[in-house]
């Protein structure tokens, strides 16, 4: 694998056997999987949490899945090396396997997705076989899943009592046996993402569950630091984007304001 080829499932599996790490981003615009794709990262998730980041809503149940072809759409148009992962919203899957595959079949058709990821353990085992039957590639998402917020009670650590991690730790197992490639894990204490990561032999994508996952993914606007709501402890922020956008908004209209913009080096002469 040269640092220009595509990005394929395979190379996910490579990458685990090798003990090298796999970086994915959760990303949802065109310019931003363009910058995302050249530097390197291996992958891109469409993720619902576009819900929250680009739509404003308060959670992710309200992200249709037209909304996530319509930014896979975007993201794919920017994109020449990394894995495309469209992930299936709230009602897309978990009602009648036919009606999840043929989401699943959207975001790989219209979507330009490569693989698609659908949240939940045991309970998505046949819908992820019938999905991979089709020939669709399947990420697995355990631990805090998102669409699940209204039974947790909120964004809450997952994993904490013995029972939770046994369980947990045979989901991840029954998810490798249904044929998924790789699978994320969210908000669990470290310990348990080493436990799971080590008792299968598909790659584990960590997010908030520790540095003994096989792969890392984080959300674009958590590490440019475009999010102003929720700030989960495992978020490292590597930016302040935010700060640069009002300082140059702030610029702007202090120029227009007094007459400052536009000045004869932004205007069109006879």
């Amino acid at each position: 694998m040269t640092a220009s080829s595509k990005i394929t499932i395979r190379d996910f599996q490579s990458m685990k056997d090798d003990g090298e790490k796999i970086t994915m981003i959760s990303a949802y615009t065109f310019p931003i999987a363009k910058i995302i794709d050249k530097i390197g990262i291996d992958s891109i998730l469409v993720g619902d949490s576009l819900g929250m980041t680009i739509l404003g809503y308060e959670n992710t149940l309200e992200v249709t899945i037209e909304d996530a072809i319509r930014h896979s759409q975007a993201v794919s148009r920017g994109v020449n090396r990394a894995l495309i992962i469209g992930d299936m919203p709230f009602l897309s899957y978990g009602i009648k396997d036919k009606e999840t595959v043929r989401n699943a079949g959207r975001l790989i058709q219209e979507g330009k997705c490569e693989a698609v990821k659908l949240e939940g353990g045991r309970e998505r085992i046949e819908e992820i076989k019938e999905i991979k039957a089709i020939g669709i590639p399947v990420l697995g998402h355990i631990g805090l899943t998102p669409t699940y917020v209204n039974e947790f009670g909120g964004f809450k650590v997952q994993g904490k009592s013995v029972d939770a991690e046994k369980r947990l730790i045979e989901d991840a197992k029954m998810l490798e046996d249904a044929g998924a490639f790789a699978i994320v894990i969210e908000s669990v204490p470290w310990k348990l993402g080493k436990i799971i990561s080590q008792s299968i032999s598909i790659p584990t994508i960590g997010i908030g569950a520790g540095q003994f996952c096989d792969g890392q993914v984080l959300v674009i606007d958590d590490i440019i630091g475009l999010t102003t709501s929720i700030k989960p402890k495992f978020v490292k922020q590597y930016a302040d984007v935010t700060e640069v956008i009002s300082k140059a908004v702030k610029d702007y209209k202090t120029e227009v304001k007094e007459l400052r913009y536009p000045s004869d080096q932004y205007r069109y002469d006879d």
